[in-house]
């Protein structure tokens, strides 16, 4: 295996995830997001991903008021990993901020994510009275664990 680190700067000059981490991302790959807690312990969530190419941000999609929207409410510095399910020494480790929370366009994704990860057109999870928004994440340092 190959290991590479960068800071995430592109050839664009724009921070971002590089065309040999995007596939992981692409894929229906599950991510590990990790917030900081009140009391500065950590707090992980595995989670479906997307990625926003354009802007360069790791998108997850959440309910309001789940622990890690709270968190990164407060303290916007996460860590994403993220691995590669059929080759589990293909991976990549993220540093970043929670730069945006929206609504706007949170439906859609979760329905977009539902595709990807489940095969079915909308998303069969909701609970009743969930307001789903999207944490946009710039990344600040990226650690690729490349396949040989």
């Amino acid at each position: 295996m190959i290991m590479s680190k960068n800071t995430a700067k592109q050839g664009n000059g724009k921070a971002g995830i590089g065309p040999d981490v995007l596939p992981l991302f692409q894929d229906k790959n599950f991510a590990f997001v990790a917030t900081l807690m009140p009391d500065g312990s950590p707090q992980i969530t595995p989670t479906w991903v997307d990625i926003d190419e354009k802007n360069n941000y790791i998108i997850i999609n959440t309910a309001k008021g789940r622990v890690k929207q709270k968190n990164v409410s407060r303290d916007s510095r996460v860590a994403v990993a993220i691995i590669d399910r059929n080759n589990p020494y293909h991976a990549a480790t993220i540093r970043g901020r929670v730069v945006e929370q929206v609504t706007q366009g949170a439906d859609p994704n979760i329905d977009k994510l539902a595709k990807k990860y489940l095969g079915v057109d909308k998303y069969p999870l909701r609970g009743p009275g969930e307001e789903r928004i999207m944490l946009k994440i710039k990344p600040d340092k990226v650690f690729h664990m490349k396949p040989q």
